[in-house]
């Protein structure tokens, strides 16, 4: 007797079984992806004990005949694809063959069917993988499958299963993917005879906020771009709302979910100088390419996939979330200004655009004499095309309280500030060429105008809807953060040479490091020399950090360089060389700033690319509307 054996068809189905389905979880996503390929709109799982005593899935899909019912819990029996070329072009969640056979050898499994133009359903049966002939049965249009006691009669298999609440919760996970890759569909989620989820049908922003949450929907980017065959959309989450865990983490490829470390790699580096070191970024986002662009069957649970061009879709995740991040400039609608508002009648969730501030009418001084001055309405600001006065009699006292001394007019519209701005806009007069940047009807700047600064360390701006508290240190530094990488982008950092030389002491290795990467220093803007074995002179630094402490800079210039390399400056680990620069170009706390000053700081924020987060992934604003202040004083309650 021959010591090689061919298996039999039911212990080879149990084998593929241990890939196929290692848990309640993974039986559970085959069922659903065989409804959705079958076009159902109306998917409702029930389970029992986390999914071990019964998973049941009831569609509305186009059903299956009685001639193919017995051939659909046959292993490698599928109508999805035909010969190779069909596998190499795959369009379906599903296409092996292999789930429903290698669900029906683990378990007791009932399939009940009828096809839209059958005059009645047809039921099967199996048992561990033995099959009972089919014969009528009630049913509507659409399929029903009973999966009964998994791995009831492999011991050794179900030991490994967790607790019912754990298998449950992988189960609700799986339901939570396929819904957000499907928001037309709707979707019940029942376990142990009681309801759990519901998610009706509807677009991406509502399954979004019924899954990741209203802050996540409200807050979240809208990115749609395309390159070719490519094409990436949906929704990535506000970097100042980072998550603890990975959990809240959606990739699709093709509608399917993945998990696949170019993907992941890419979205890190797009997160990388706005989210803070130990947070994770959440998002929805699909991937769209030729099925025979990317390979499917790599893995037999396909949560794998390989990309033939990789680099390229790399390439194009990096460049399309960066793009979409760079939109995050402080003043656009974020979870702190614009926070998800739903309808009282219909409950549905009214999560305003990325970007998107509500519209305000223009008001003016006569609006705001007229309401009276104990009005709980909000103060308005002046319009760009108001007399100065009004500025000065609305904002004036605050101001000299937050200078020190009153300013005239013309100090207000001429203002020379004392670090790296290169254009104020301040309040001018009523003719003046130069307006106030507008972003709503109103012609109020996004993030208004300055008030005050409180303990040298946070500028307050009052907006038509209530108080913006800004960072000053956090912010100035993305400013200069974000001109910098400019600058060098172009060509090099510009030098700004001193009148001067600092002359300071360093040890060996500084020395070393100005003697060997003197190239590099000067393309970042450095003009240093050695002047004896144990000193460095600084001749020049960067233009746009001339006012910082320039030995200091220095310093930690050449600590950045020595510690990553001066190849590696200015390729992948420039911006954390920039970033180190722009912490010691930024205005530091308990630096008293004037008026001008503060509405200069907030006009460059408003155009400053990812102004909403600092370098290390801090937010450098917040808003509290007028209805927030009246909470915590219970007006009108």
């Amino acid at each position: 007797m021959p010591r090689i054996q061919v298996l039999s068809d039911t212990l080879v189905n149990q084998i593929a079984a241990g890939e196929v389905v290692e848990r309640p979880a993974n039986a559970l996503k085959e069922l659903l992806e065989n409804s959705i390929d079958a076009g159902s709109v109306n998917l409702n799982v029930e389970l029992m004990a986390g999914g071990t005593k019964l998973i049941k899935v009831i569609d509305d899909g186009i059903g299956i005949g009685r001639d193919d019912l017995a051939l659909a819990l046959h292993r490698h029996a599928t109508s999805k694809i035909r010969d190779f070329d069909d596998l190499q072009r795959v369009a379906t969640l599903g296409f092996r063959g292999e789930g429903l056979a290698s669900i029906a050898s683990v378990s007791r499994l009932v399939l009940t069917s009828r096809e839209r133009d059958g005059v009645h359903a047809w039921r099967v049966e199996a048992d561990h993988g033995r099959l009972t002939e089919a014969e009528p049965a009630a049913l509507s249009v659409g399929t029903t499958i009973e999966v009964h006691d998994l791995y009831y009669q492999l011991p050794a298999r179900r030991k490994f299963l967790k607790s019912d609440s754990t298998e449950y919760a992988h189960c609700a996970d799986m339901v939570q993917r396929l819904a957000l890759a499907n928001p037309d569909k709707q979707f019940t989620l029942t376990h142990n005879g009681r309801a759990q989820q519901r998610y009706l049908a509807g677009d991406l922003a509502k399954r979004a906020a019924a899954i990741l949450g209203d802050e996540f929907a409200a807050s979240a980017i809208a990115i749609d771009e395309a390159a070719g065959p490519l094409r990436i959309h949906g929704l990535t989450g506000s970097p100042t709302l980072g998550k603890a865990s990975r959990d809240a983490q959606y990739f699709f490829v093709n509608g399917r979910f993945v998990r696949d470390k170019v993907i992941q790699h890419a979205l890190r580096e797009a997160y990388r100088d706005v989210l803070h070191h130990d947070r994770h970024a959440a998002y929805c986002l699909f991937l769209d390419l030729e099925p025979e662009g990317v390979d499917v069957n790599v893995h037999p649970t396909k949560i794998e996939v390989r990309f033939r061009e990789s680099q390229a879709v790399y390439r194009f995740l990096l460049h399309s979330l960066k793009k979409a991040l760079a939109d995050t400039k402080a003043g656009m609608a974020s979870a702190e200004s614009a926070p998800a508002h739903v309808d009282p009648e219909t409950g549905e969730v009214l999560a305003p655009l990325a970007g998107q501030s509500p519209v305000l009418r223009p008001q003016t001084y006569a609006d705001f004499a007229a309401r009276g001055a104990y009005s709980q309405q909000p103060m308005p600001l002046p319009m760009a095309n108001e007399p100065l006065a009004l500025y000065e009699k609305m904002f004036g006292d605050l101001r000299d309280a937050g200078s020190g001394s009153p300013q005239s007019s013309d100090e207000l519209a001429q203002v020379d500030t004392p670090f790296a701005f290169q254009s104020v806009a301040t309040p001018r007069a009523p003719n003046s060429a130069t307006p106030f940047p507008a972003h709503n009807d109103a012609g109020i700047p996004p993030l208004g105008f300055a008030l005050a600064q409180l303990h040298g360390v946070y500028v307050l701006s009052q907006t038509a809807d209530g108080l913006i508290v800004v960072d000053m240190h956090a912010a100035h530094e993305r400013v200069v953060y974000e001109k910098l990488k400019t600058a060098l982008d172009l060509e090099k950092l510009p030098t700004q040479p001193l009148l001067i030389p600092h002359v300071f002491p360093a040890d060996r290795l500084d020395v070393a490091t100005v003697e060997d990467h003197g190239e590099a220093l000067a393309q970042l803007g450095f003009d240093l020399s050695v002047q004896s074995p144990t000193h460095l002179a600084i001749r020049g630094v960067p233009l746009l950090l001339k006012d910082a402490d320039a030995v200091e800079l220095a310093k930690s210039v050449l600590t950045d360089i020595r510690d990553v390399g001066a190849s590696q400056v200015l390729t992948g680990r420039r911006n954390e060389i920039l970033a180190t620069m722009a912490c010691h170009g930024s205005v530091r706390a308990n630096r008293a700033l004037t008026i001008p000053e503060m509405n200069a700081l907030l006009r460059e924020m408003e155009v400053t690319e990812r102004s909403g987060q600092c370098n290390h992934g801090r937010p450098t604003w917040f808003r509290l509307t007028m209805n927030d202040l009246d909470k915590l004083f219970m007006r009108g309650q």
